[in-house]
Formats: structure tokens, sequence, C-alpha cells
């Protein structure tokens, strides 16, 4: 299924772009390459994608929820703003050029937008495992994207 775009009408000032931002962001990259968490005991990960029309490589942490091997569960939340971050259209553009990584490995992955009931399982997981994610829902009148990131396979010799 495709991406989705819906912006909302009301929610969270997004952050802007600034040098304090981004230097926040590499902090917080940093830590995850260190250890995993991003904040407390929020798992975090760097996600890498290319720019939809830079074509540059773009990496921002990101908060994940685990979900099986080889499978990751991101929010495009933006911390509950009225429309998406970024990083959510770069997904969008190229759903296959897209990296993460971890404490312990760097592993490329496909990015597919969950609709319907698939959205709806994994947003419970993601809701009872964080009351934040919760929070940045009631912000905003849009649906949150839920974005399943699947560690792509390397390509078998024949």
């Amino acid at each position: 299924m495709s991406f989705t775009n819906s912006r909302g009408t009301r929610g969270a000032t997004q952050p802007a772009n600034t040098i304090l931002t981004r230097a926040v962001n590499r902090l917080l990259a940093w830590r995850i390459r260190r250890g995993g968490r991003l904040l407390g005991n929020t798992y975090g990960l760097v996600l890498t994608t290319v720019g939809r029309r830079t074509g540059t490589a773009r990496s921002t942490p990101v908060s994940y929820f685990p979900d099986g091997d080889g499978r990751w569960l991101i929010v495009a939340s933006a911390a509950g703003a009225a429309k998406n971050p970024s990083w959510f259209f770069n997904l969008a553009a190229h759903p296959d050029k897209v990296q993460i990584e971890l404490p312990d490995r760097t592993v490329a992955v496909h990015a597919e937008q969950l609709h319907g009931h698939q959205r709806e399982v994994a947003w419970q997981q993601i809701a009872s495992a964080s009351k934040l994610f919760k929070r940045y829902a009631q912000k905003t009148d849009r649906e949150l994207p839920v974005i399943l990131l699947t560690q792509q396979r390397a390509a078998q010799d024949s």
C-alpha cells in the first residue's frame, strides 16, 4: 500500500530547523549509536532517508518500537504537529532507499505505511508502550502515520 499524507487543521508547533535543533539531533543520534536510548527509557534509531527533492541523505533520530525480528515501527508524529515531518515525505518518495542505525549495526530497510487493521494493531502496541505518543495523537486531528521498517534481505547468488 502506498503512503498517504493527511494534513491536520490543528496541532502542536513543529520544532523549527535551527542550529539548536540540529545540535540536539546530533547529540541524540550520538546517544543512540552509543547505547540505543533516545531519552529515558525510550529506544531510538537513526533514520537515514534520501531527500525527495535534493537526493541528499538526511539522518534523523526517532523513537522506535520493536515488531519482531528485523522489523521496527516508527511514528511520523512531529510531536503532534498538524503536518507530517519532512522525513515522512522522503520515505514516501524513496521507501527502498532507507537505512537505520542501531547501537550495534546499520541496516538497510524497506519502509511501508500501515493502514486499516494493521495500523490499528500497531498503534495499540505503540500507545500501550508510550504515553508520549498517545499525547501527540491528542494534540492533532490528523491520524499519525505508523511506518513499518522491514530489514531488506541481501540478494541470493544463483
